[in-house]
């Protein structure tokens, strides 16, 4: 579990968030939480859960300072022809949120987490709309699996 405290500054991001155990926690509930919200599960419907478990685990290990390499396909390409909304990206982004709130990350780090997550906007929305929950497109290809 995240072993953040209101307050708590020491050591890296990584640190605080409980190290790869903690992310791991975190990354796990939040994909539950988003297979689980209409407004966005569509866009998973093809995904490979493992390689999702395991790209996002380290790209967050790797932004917050821990000893983890990112090695997967960028934002851009990763996205492409998912035909994400605005709408979509910010239900994500709240997604997330809730899931930090109940492991309890003070709000500075969830500041960093979430400016972190925002600045991939631009490649990863497609479709400038407040729309939720569209489906995929069918042009859509996913990564292959692990």
């Amino acid at each position: 579990m995240l072993a953040q405290e209101v307050g708590t500054v020491d050591g890296s991001l990584y640190e605080r968030l409980g190290g790869t155990d903690g992310i791991r926690a975190a990354t796990l509930a939040f994909e539950d939480r988003a297979a689980k919200d209409a407004r966005i599960n569509q866009k998973f419907a093809r995904t490979d859960l493992d390689r999702l478990t395991k790209e996002f685990l380290d790209q967050v290990c790797q932004a917050t300072g821990g000893p983890c390499t990112y090695t997967g396909r960028n934002m851009t390409e990763t996205h492409a022809n998912m035909g994400v909304t605005s709408g979509e990206f910010e239900a994500f982004i709240e997604d997330f949120i809730a899931v930090l709130d109940d492991f309890k990350v003070g709000q500075a780090d969830q500041d960093e987490l979430v400016s972190w997550l925002r600045s991939f906007r631009g490649e990863i929305v497609e479709v400038d709309s407040s729309q939720e929950g569209t489906p995929l497109p069918p042009a859509f290809v996913p990564a292959p699996a692990l």
